[in-house]
């Protein structure tokens, strides 16, 4: 439960520090006095976005800490899952600095925004004026219905179910666009397989032929040299072949005289055995060699199409033709078998869509056994607010389509009145209605929670005499369980309080500041007299505080 409340800095306060009790604590002031500027600061340990306007004038920084004794309420493990120290009393801190950084702490550790709204909606609800407004949205309604039927567990399988399901949708739309965008392209690939194919490309293909095509297109050149080298080489008047010969022999005969000349000798010997087999060589090659414009054209084709395929493709080797080649071929197998694939998806988003429609249904199912329960809370609770003849039906239809919440549409309708058909809670509703039957779902939420703090600013709009003490009365009871906070101008609301507290302004320095003090019996009596009264206090006023107070 809340403990402590300290403000700094902060709109119209310099240093507040306000220590609160268990049961039910009440604040009242005159209008404008800041009861508002304190719930704005309790705003911001809810984790609500700080406007740096609400820094107070000349200052740096405004500073809200709340204390919190969260011992019984079994948050041990949300500490140790966020490396939080757990201590049996809880600080949670904002800082707004006046340049517009915002900083918020737990325990003095720095933590997210997101983490600090999650640990303070396990301690603290704050009802505004702006909630009522909120009763009549689906969203709302539905969540009521929800929090009474105590269905996380169905709630949760939901929307696990609800996320697959989406999730198989989205891979069945990605794989009908990847089929829709490969079909379009299904013709150009089949063509340039086709293409690729019918050129039965091999490695090293494209060198060869430029080789071979190289000869061909020199042949007369090339003949021309092997004739004259094999003119030079066996030639009768120019014969190497016969020189070489007769030099071996003039070597070996000077044998006996010079023996180094046996070692050229056998040199001689060797270079004329070569000769012979280059003089072979190349006779061979020029009976071999001929001119051929067919072969010729052929190879001009052949290359003209791998250079033609190249450019298309933008390649630059066979290699990578024959890549391309086996890329466009797995490209058609994953067209063909896309088919199967989207088959498999499809089946998939039906098998996910039946499994959400089971969890849709027990979901449902909660929802409709909660219906009586809070169907009865509440006749029974506006009934003692002083609406005898009140209709209130909740009802649950199927809806459209499905959200992460499932697809019920529920609807909370009302009647005050006898013989009056119950219509929507907005539609019909007064503000004194909309006060009444809201105070009767927050006692009815809290009665199904362990929340350890509910702070009510000014619920009792529209709201008078009689009625107002029955107001009491129900938050009185709330509080014996959970701890209540309420901001009123009722005195038939403040009377039912275990501890009053007066929010003032004082104007006798050099600013307007606003105050808050624990008030004593005495004044306690003075503030609801003056609240029955005005300002001019009568004693009719003060007996009727005193007989508030002892009701």
């Amino acid at each position: 439960m809340l403990k402590t409340l300290h403000i700094s800095n902060y709109a119209l306060i310099t240093e507040l520090q306000i220590d609160f009790e268990a049961g039910m604590s009440v604040l009242t002031g005159e209008t404008g006095a800041g009861k508002s500027i304190i719930i704005g600061a309790l705003s911001l340990i809810q984790g609500q976005r700080a406007d740096t306007r609400v820094v107070k004038e000349g200052t740096e920084k405004s500073i809200v800490e709340a204390g919190f004794d969260v011992k019984n309420y079994r948050l041990k493990s949300f500490f140790e899952n966020n490396d939080l120290d757990y201590n049996d009393s809880c600080l949670i801190r904002r800082e707004i600095a006046a340049n517009g950084k915002s900083r918020a702490f737990i325990n003095d550790t720095p933590v997210p925004l997101n983490l600090l709204r999650e640990l303070s909606d396990k301690l603290l609800d704050i009802h505004s004026q702006h909630e009522n407004l909120l009763l009549s949205t689906e969203n709302y309604q539905l969540m009521v219905v929800d929090a009474v039927a105590q269905n996380k567990g169905e709630l949760s399988d939901f929307q696990q179910a609800f996320a697959a399901w989406n999730e198989a949708k989205a891979e069945l739309n990605k794989l009908r666009k990847e089929a829709d965008r490969r079909n379009a392209d299904l013709d150009y690939l089949q063509f340039q397989l086709h293409q690729l194919d019918e050129a039965k490309l091999t490695e090293g293909e494209q060198a060869d032929l430029e080789t071979e095509l190289e000869m061909l297109s020199h042949v007369e050149e090339i003949k021309s040299a092997l004739a004259q080298a094999d003119h030079l080489l066996a030639n009768e008047d120019t014969n190497v072949l016969k020189s070489v010969k007769e030099i071996t022999t003039a070597i070996r005969r000077i044998n006996t005289f010079l023996p180094e000349s046996t070692s050229w000798a056998e040199r001689l010997e060797a270079v004329l055995i070569e000769l012979k087999d280059l003089a072979s060589d190349i006779s061979l090659a020029q009976d071999k060699l001929e001119f051929n414009p067919e072969r010729l054209e052929w190879l001009d084709n052949r290359l003209n199409l791998i250079y033609s395929l190249q450019k298309k493709i933008r390649v630059e080797t066979v290699t990578e033709l024959i890549e391309m080649r086996e890329s466009f071929r797995k490209q058609l197998n994953r067209i063909e078998n896309l088919d199967d694939e989207l088959s498999e998806a499809a089946k998939r988003v039906e098998q996910c869509f039946r499994a959400m429609q089971t969890n849709s249904e027990r979901l449902t199912g909660s929802r409709r056994k909660a219906i009586p329960v809070i169907e009865k809370f509440l006749v029974g609770e506006l009934t003692q607010l002083g609406m005898p003849a009140i209709q209130f039906v909740v009802s649950i239809k199927t809806g459209s389509e499905f959200t992460e919440k499932g697809n019920d549409v529920v609807e909370f309708l009302f009647s005050a009145n006898k013989n009056r058909s119950v219509l929507p809670v907005s539609q019909i509703a007064s503000g004194g209605e909309i006060s009444r039957l809201m105070l009767g779902i927050k006692s009815m939420l809290i009665s199904k929670s362990d929340l350890p703090t509910i702070i009510f600013d000014e619920i009792d709009t529209g709201i008078s005499g009689e009625i107002a003490g029955r107001m009491g009365e129900i938050m009185r009871k709330m509080s014996e369980g959970t701890q209540v906070i309420v901001i009123t101008h009722l005195p038939q609301i403040a009377a039912k309080g275990n501890n009053h507290f007066a929010v003032y302004k004082d104007s006798s320095g050099k600013e307007t500041e606003t105050h808050i003090r624990l008030l004593p019996t005495d004044e306690r009596i003075r503030e609801i007299a003056s609240m029955l009264s005005g300002k001019s206090i009568t004693e009719a006023a003060l007996m009727n505080a005193r007989e508030l107070l002892r009701n």
